[in-house]
């Protein structure tokens, strides 16, 4: 098993928090519906949908950049290189900026504003408890040429 050194030592894996705050905001929506969105229910529905097949889309895209380049997607295991094709071009981040906007997709969809609420709290898990130690692990294991690619490719978006 990979110790500390060998990995991001992430507070959570990030699969496992996305759908945990979609359950909790489905969950308290079936509790306490919160409405948000002024558009009309088909509408909405397909708005919805239509952002979290792109969502999907793009974190799979950069899963297949992952796996591509020959390294792991897993947080939890050592990370073999540096990927800066496909959607790692653009950000630093993509599977996360997937999981974000299909949560966006899910609220829009199910017109709920819980959903945007567990995003809230999701989006402050993956930044302070994954993104910060997987950076910081990369500098660790890259040096320059993490440092390089952090200086060209943004963060988000």
């Amino acid at each position: 098993m990979s110790g500390p050194a060998e990995t991001a030592s992430v507070l959570v894996r990030p699969p496992y928090a996305w759908a945990l705050a979609a359950a909790a905001g489905l969950g308290l929506e079936w509790l306490r519906p919160g409405p948000f969105v002024p558009v009309s229910m088909p509408a909405g529905v397909l708005a919805g949908c239509i952002l979290f097949a792109c969502g999907l889309a793009f974190a799979a895209w950069a899963i297949a950049s992952f796996r591509r380049a020959g390294t792991r997607v897993e947080t939890y295991k050592p990370t073999t290189t540096i990927v800066a094709m496909g959607p790692y071009r653009f950000s630093r981040n993509p599977i996360y900026v997937g999981m974000i906007l299909g949560q966006i997709g899910l609220a829009v969809g199910f017109d709920s504003l819980w959903l945007v609420v567990a995003l809230a709290v999701f989006c402050l898990v993956i930044r302070y408890g994954v993104v910060a130690r997987e950076e910081a692990y990369l500098e660790r294991k890259f040096g320059a040429g993490y440092l390089a690619y952090k200086d060209r490719v943004r963060r988000w978006l």
